[in-house]
């Protein structure tokens, strides 16, 4: 324990700069209590650092350049050149705006910030320590504690991050040049967000998954449009292999990999991208000081008031576990401060929404049909392709649908999947009808824009109670 002079105390400790962190602690500063916010890294966390902001940066212009080069059908002729080191200078740029933003919010709204990484000592202080500097480590006690530390990528055997020719997707957002032949390690949604990305710009990329398919979490007919968009870009799929090493060549690496009967195959590469999955951060924090110990799968367990098995702890975001997304970890960190500052807050998980950046983007919230089906409701499903979406057409995107999942006892609204471009825009509004109890009529019922990507909703809907103007009733 340090001495009383050494310690500063307040009423909350919020240990991660993050979407969950820095939400918690601006928020609970709002509620009048005094907040200390220690980040051993950047504030914002991966999400704005290293993940959410400059993925979605490089995406965007890879985008642009690739709607260029191929709007000829549309009378116009182009040949863009991609300069990556102006464009992940731009990308910089972008994310320091936010970040910057980030800590001025949090000083704005009275949070102490303290640079270091925050270790347990007992249930109610916790050590800080500043890295490589002369200063001294400090301590702070805290009446309430939120738990923000995030996550990290996952290295596989053979694949060091600290290799040069081993990318994180870390790596991979800070690259200044496009490798000429890049191989990806998995399929989830960060290789798929990649690699799509990757191939925009100029990479011949090869990816390599254990599975017998991309983006295993969603159903193969959302799956398969953004698999076949992928494989028109070049993107060639190696399924059912397991990456086992990589080692240097004449020109570049090689990758090594291997299926469950023992078939072997090499791939060149100049470099090679691992997205595996991320994994929680719980190991600095001195958890057996306070007696917590992780799961299997390395999440603090929680309940619906964020709440660790110590009252006064909670944890929030990707340590707190699945789904890994930031909008979740902000939401978590609301109910967190809100609780500790005494309201009756809890999370309400039926609606988070999901996103995936691919090309066509996917947007889905509640629950699918065979989910429906499994929680025992008699569901109701309608369904509108963009290929009858006018607005889609103007936009040289035809591929995709929008689906509604409802109760067909009720006629509630369970759950919606869209498979467009601006999916992660268009999802929004059926988590807002989910949210508010809406029905698959109401939603039919509400006038949409014309001519608009989300009027497809509606005929989604339309679709569900067999009045579809605009495309077959099922």
């Amino acid at each position: 324990m340090a001495p009383t002079d050494a310690t500063t105390e307040t009423d909350v400790l919020v240990i991660g700069g993050g979407p969950g962190g820095y939400v918690a602690a601006i928020r609970a500063a709002q509620h009048d209590l005094d907040v200390t916010l220690v980040e051993a890294d950047a504030y914002g966390g991966t999400c704005l650092n290293d993940g959410c902001i400059p993925s979605k940066a490089f995406i965007t212009a890879a985008d642009v350049a690739h709607d260029a080069a191929n709007a000829a059908g549309m009378g116009i002729h182009a040949d863009p050149t991609v300069d990556m080191a102006e464009l992940a200078a731009w990308k910089d740029g972008v994310v320091d705006r936010l970040t910057s933003g980030v800590e001025k919010l949090c000083k704005a709204n009275g949070v102490s910030l303290i640079e270091g990484t925050a270790t347990f000592v007992d249930d109610h202080t916790a050590r800080v320590a500043h890295g490589d500097t002369e200063q001294d480590p400090e301590f702070v006690a805290f009446e309430a504690c939120v738990v923000a530390t995030g996550s990290r990528p996952v290295e596989i055997p053979g694949f060091s991050f600290a290799d040069e020719h081993v990318w994180s997707s870390s790596d991979a957002l800070a690259a200044e040049t496009v490798p000429d032949e890049l191989v990806v390690i998995g399929a989830g949604y960060i290789g798929m967000e990649l690699s799509t990305m990757f191939a925009k710009v100029g990479a011949d990329v090869t990816v390599v998954e254990m599975l017998d398919s991309a983006l295993p979490a969603y159903d193969d007919d959302i799956t398969r449009i953004v698999r076949s968009r992928a494989a028109d870009l070049g993107v060639e799929f190696r399924f059912g292999e397991g990456a086992s090493e990589w080692r240097e060549a004449e020109a570049g690496i090689e990758v090594a990999t291997e299926t469950a009967d023992g078939e072997r195959a090499v791939y060149d590469a100049d470099r090679v991208l691992v997205a595996v999955g991320r994994r929680p951060v719980t190991d600095t924090l001195g958890l057996d000081a306070i007696g917590l110990d992780p799961d299997d799968n390395g999440f603090l367990t929680t309940d619906d008031r964020t709440r660790t098995d110590l009252d006064h702890v909670y944890a929030v975001g990707d340590v707190a576990g699945e789904p890994m997304l930031a909008h979740k970890a902000s939401a978590e960190g609301i109910v967190a401060a809100e609780t500790i500052a005494g309201m009756s807050t809890t999370l309400d998980s039926q609606a988070i929404p999901a996103a995936v950046f691919t090309d066509p983007e996917i947007g889905t919230v509640g629950l699918t049909e065979s989910e429906a089906v499994e929680a025992g409701y008699d569901p109701i499903v309608g369904e509108m392709p963009m290929r009858a979406s006018g607005r889609a057409l103007t936009m040289n995107e035809s591929e995709g649908f929008v689906r509604l999942v409802g109760d067909g006892d009720t006629g509630s609204l369970l759950g919606g999947q869209v498979v467009a471009p601006e999916a992660s825009e268009l999802i929004a509004e059926i988590g807002v009808a989910i949210e508010l109890g809406a029905t698959v009529d109401d939603v039919a019922e509400t006038i949409h824009t014309h001519p608009t990507l989300s009027e497809a909703t509606m005929e989604a809907a339309e679709n569900a109670m067999e009045q579809a103007i605009h495309t077959l009733n099922r």
